[in-house]
């Protein structure tokens, strides 16, 4: 039997959770015990009661899920508060993101976890199972946001993206064409804008131009394409993803000199340290700042926005592998599924992920079961 513990969010405005009461249900039916601290899930709908018809333990403090659970499923990364709660040999399955984050990492090596990170679980297509979900959802919150962030009482230079008869349309440029470029180009398409997609993959740039047709743009990203798009942007989405490395800063500060004032960035790969230059985390209680004239949103748990629908989508994918942890323990099951085994970042006080060994600096030790 595995001691499973679901401890609540604690991130700035993140009421997502990491097991749903089918979870639960599931977890317990297989024999194991789930504690989950109270009121976790309650502002989605998820209240105490529900889990306790679904078979967990109700705790009232995380001191009390962290100290008995051998496994902890979260949503986000653990926070500094957080950090002394871990212990020594306790699986951590959860987004991790750690490549930009050399604080969270140290305190992981330092508290002996095994930490399992979402973000770089693949499956036998080199996918990433895990991620793709709240990729989507990330996606399309990306042209919500900021299309509301456009709107001249918020900052931004007043366009409306769909425009209306007799004016143009707002101009939309996704930089990636991956999980999240697709679904921000998708809704963007929908809400009547102007959208072009940038990537240096042509057989995705191939794949979006057979899926949407003429209605979008495809360019290939060229730093001088890229500089051209900019240069007429209204709303920019950053879609870049390189799984467990730091994303590379395609938008520079020169670049935001030729953008005109009130354009919006949203910077979706804040998870992974931004790919503008002048990206900086910011929260759902404060999501934007201005840097020359240019509206950042860089809001790193942007699903958390739509945390019930998120929760949801989370737990599907995430379930089975949570399943296998708790049943066969980390070493067997890692060692069955090479894909689940790339979603080890840390072990036992050692890096076991080499892009995030590699973009930290340090030693990286290849987890040998």
């Amino acid at each position: 039997m595995t001691i499973v513990g679901v401890p609540k969010e604690i991130k700035n405005h993140e009421y997502r959770v990491g097991a749903t009461p089918a979870v639960v249900t599931a977890l317990v039916q297989a024999g194991h015990k789930v504690l989950v601290e109270t009121m976790a899930g309650a502002k989605i709908g998820y209240g105490d009661d529900l889990y306790a018809k679904a078979g967990a333990e109700i705790v009232s403090t995380a001191q009390e899920v962290y100290a008995k659970a051998d496994m902890i499923v979260k949503v986000k990364e653990p926070q500094a508060a957080e950090f002394p709660l871990l212990r020594e040999g306790q699986i951590l399955f959860t987004y991790l993101h750690l490549a930009p984050d050399p604080v969270q990492t140290k305190a992981l090596l330092e508290r002996g976890v095994i930490g399992i990170a979402y973000e770089t679980v693949t499956d036998a297509e080199g996918r990433l199972p895990l991620l793709t979900p709240m990729s989507e959802i990330a996606g399309r919150i990306a042209i919500q946001a900021g299309a509301t962030a456009l709107q001249i009482a918020n900052g931004g230079k007043g366009v409306l993206l769909g425009g209306v008869a007799g004016v143009s349309q707002g101009k939309v440029i996704v930089i990636g064409g991956g999980v999240v470029g697709t679904e921000s180009a998708r809704m963007a398409l929908g809400l009547g804008a102007d959208v072009t997609v940038l990537d240096t993959n042509l057989s995705r740039l191939r794949a979006l131009d057979a899926l949407y047709g003429p209605r979008l743009k495809t360019l290939y990203s060229s730093p001088a394409a890229l500089e051209d798009c900019l240069k007429q942007a209204d709303l920019v989405i950053g879609a870049v993803l390189i799984p467990g490395k730091l994303a590379p800063k395609l938008i520079t500060k020169q670049h935001l000199r030729l953008m005109s004032p009130g354009t919006v960035i949203v910077d979706v790969a804040i998870d992974q340290g931004g790919c503008a230059e002048t990206s900086r985390p910011t929260s759902h209680s404060e999501p934007t700042y201005t840097v020359d004239g240019v509206l950042h949103y860089c809001v790193p748990n942007m699903p958390g926005a739509c945390a019930r629908t998120s929760t949801q989508a989370l737990t599907n994918a995430t379930m089975s592998y949570a399943l296998r942890l708790a049943n066969k323990g980390y070493k067997q099951a890692l060692k069955e599924d090479k894909g689940f085994k790339n979603g080890l970042n840390v072990c036992l006080g050692k890096v076991c992920h080499p892009d995030v060994a590699h973009d930290l600096g340090l030693e990286y030790h290849p987890f040998e079961g």
